[in-house]
């Protein structure tokens, strides 16, 4: 495919850029290593092509040469030459973009890559490309960092009680996990994975030659939106207010990445 050639061309050309500049967000929770990865992104993988078989039945996913697939997906291959620093796994994931025709406001990045955008936040928010990056870097973080991993770790642990943690935590080969955790689909992560998720998508994004800035102008389309009609996009978020604040508090880190990012491209 055309996108994918076009991914292959900007790893190549994508120089590395030191470890220690940008957000420092930390390692992951260890607890998420009670779940398989591996096990988690096949699963992934197989709602993520129900999802579009079900799509297309509908005449809801949009083709290949549709424009805003072909946006979506350019977008996408200036970020994903970024992602092993967050995730050393994510270089090898088969990553994908797909659009799917709905009102919703919503976008999505599952386990291994699968990343969804619905028209109804491209379309109601007229998102700009650096606005599309930072909703895109939001959720491709969240695959990066492993929420849905941990949280379903933290989910069954809790249903087992603590008397069986050491023999899972010493066994490592526990996967009942995927049991408890449902459709990945709908999943909701806690208010701390959101707001990680922000920053990690904010420093993905400007590193790829997005304007971090427009993270602010995003929140205020998405909290203009949600004062008239509650969004489900939203539920689990932070007050647009405090998030807006936690983003400018962060964009001395993010910016001399995003003019680097620019130079280079001018050069």
């Amino acid at each position: 495919m055309m996108w994918q050639a076009l991914m292959m061309m900007v790893l190549v050309a994508t120089p590395t850029l030191a470890a220690t500049d940008g957000i420092n967000i930390g390692k992951p929770s260890v607890v998420r290593n009670l779940v398989p990865a591996g096990q988690l992104e096949n699963q992934a993988s197989q709602q993520y092509d129900q999802l579009k078989k079900q799509a297309a039945e509908k005449h809801a996913l949009a083709p290949d040469d549709h424009p805003q697939v072909k946006r979506l997906r350019a977008i996408a291959a200036r970020m994903i030459p970024f992602v092993d620093r967050f995730n050393p796994r994510a270089k090898q994931w088969k990553w994908e973009v797909i659009l799917i025709g709905s009102k919703q406001i919503n976008a999505f990045c599952m386990p291994g890559g699968k990343i969804a955008f619905y028209t109804g936040i491209l379309e109601t928010l007229k998102l700009t490309d650096d606005e599309v990056a930072m909703v895109m870097g939001h959720e491709i973080a969240h695959a990066l960092r492993e929420h849905a991993r941990e949280r379903m770790a933290k989910s069954e642990l809790t249903q087992l009680g603590a008397g069986l943690l050491g023999e899972l935590v010493g066994g490592g080969r526990y996967s009942g996990a995927f049991r408890a955790g449902g459709s990945l689909l709908s999943l909701k992560f806690s208010r701390d994975d959101e707001s990680e998720a922000d920053l990690v998508g904010l420093d993905l994004a400007a590193r790829a030659g997005f304007n971090p800035r427009a993270g602010v102008s995003l929140w205020e389309k998405m909290t203009a939106a949600n004062s008239s009609k509650p969004l489900e996009f939203l539920s689990t978020h932070p007050a647009g207010k405090n998030r807006i604040k936690e983003i400018e508090k962060h964009l001395p880190e993010v910016v001399p990445l995003y003019e680097k990012s620019t130079l280079r491209t001018r050069q």
